[in-house]
């Protein structure tokens, strides 16, 4: 699951937002308790413009760590 974040990371940084947002999904379904993960879908998908579904992911990254302060 690591090597999936780290390579969406670097996609995302890359802007190529689609296949990190692949990257990530896969990584989610791995660890659906992983606010960090959710953090990084719903900031590749608020990048692509899909706004509803990246404030559902930051939501739920929130609802796994309400103190996580690098929620989106």
């Amino acid at each position: 699951m690591d090597d999936l974040v780290k390579k969406g990371k670097e996609l995302l940084a890359e802007g190529d937002f689609e296949q990190a947002l692949s990257y990530f999904e896969q990584a989610v379904l791995l660890d659906l308790k992983n606010a960090e993960i959710w953090n990084l879908k719903g900031a590749t998908l608020r990048s692509m413009g899909r706004y509803d579904e990246a404030l559902e992911c930051f939501n739920r990254a929130l609802e796994l760590d309400p103190s996580d302060k690098f929620a989106s």
